[in-house]
């Protein structure tokens, strides 16, 4: 590498997911769960600059456009919540994928990460995740790597089960914990609004939770699998079956420890919503529309309402790829 190229700095967008069904199994020997999921990639994007440094040491900030900057994180037992600032230290996302790429390449560069956060934190929809992805396609060209996306989903594998999916973007079907991928073939949008708490949940609570109130229930979870009608139906972006079909196992434990979730997906309905429900494990909540000027009237109908942000999004939207890559002068 020559000297010069030190002195650029790169940038990479990555995209939040949600899930447009979610089956969840028994919990394993290891303490994870088998699903079976759709993911759907959404147009809200985490962006992360890389840029070069002199000695050893990867840093972590978020830049000031950041949507987002701290979580609060709802307590289970007393519902007491405690609000949190996002980490950047080693245990970031973003900062354990650069460490681990460097590792695989064999060198000991160091990095400064600035991250633009605006997929909602801890809600369900793999913001962290998609960190870590722009983080890999950013340091992958920043050092010149040359590694293929087939490479980086194979490394970010190893970082959870959403970042191979951020990687490639799309729509896919995902076995295992999420992380066994068979990309989709679309045609057409699915449009959508996004509408995130102000409190987030944990995910492993929240799958804590569905196994006590399936214990409690005396209900035997199922291997998960999903409706392949829903499946064709999001391949072709037919709206009405797709609201007809979506699911989350994950919705009910997630009510259940944010009522005001049922209430907010009660409105969206009202407002003219085809479906509703909870993003992944939550506490965002999403709405179906029958298309784009549906989901932005939708939109604003429920800003006005109840005076939440809402985001009108649409998928499938492409993975992890390069913004801007600017050599040193």
């Amino acid at each position: 590498m020559k000297d010069s190229e030190f002195f650029g700095h790169v940038t990479a967008v990555a995209p939040g997911k949600v899930n447009m069904s979610l089956r969840v199994g028994p919990p394993r020997a290891d303490g994870y769960h088998e699903v079976a999921t759709l993911y759907l990639a959404v147009g809200l994007t985490e962006e992360v600059t890389a840029a070069p440094r002199e000695d050893e040491a990867i840093t972590v900030s978020l830049s000031e456009r950041s949507a987002f900057s701290d979580v609060q994180l709802q307590d289970p037992d007393t519902g007491e919540t405690v609000t949190a600032a996002i980490p950047v230290d080693e245990s970031n996302l973003a900062h354990r994928a650069a460490a681990l790429l460097r590792e695989r390449l064999g060198h000991r560069r160091g990095v400064d990460l600035t991250i633009t956060k605006n997929v909602p934190v801890a809600g369900g929809m793999g913001g962290g995740s998609a960190d870590a992805a722009a983080a890999l396609v950013a340091c992958s060209a920043l050092w010149e790597a040359g590694l293929s996306k087939e490479q980086l989903v194979e490394i970010g594998s190893a970082l959870g089960a959403d970042v191979p999916f951020a990687i490639l973007g799309g729509a896919a079907v995902g076995q295992g914990v999420g992380d066994e991928l068979s990309p989709l073939l679309t045609r057409g949008d699915l449009h959508l609004v996004i509408v995130p708490s102000n409190t987030g949940l944990s995910t492993p609570e929240v799958y804590r939770r569905l196994d006590a109130m399936r214990e409690e229930a005396g209900v035997q979870a199922e291997e998960p699998a999903l409706d392949p009608d829903l499946v064709r139906a999001v391949c072709t972006a037919d709206a009405e079956l797709v609201a007809a079909l979506m699911a989350n196992d994950l919705q009910a434990p997630a009510v259940s420890m944010i009522g005001s979730l049922e209430d907010m997906m009660d409105v969206g309905l009202v407002e003219g919503a085809l479906q509703g429900m909870v993003s992944g494990s939550g506490p965002s909540v999403l709405f179906l529309a029958r298309d784009a000027e549906a989901a932005g009237q939708l939109a604003t109908r429920l800003e006005e309402r109840t005076s939440v942000w809402a985001i009108p999004v649409s998928g499938p939207a492409p993975g992890a790829h390069l913004l801007t890559h600017r050599a040193g002068e």
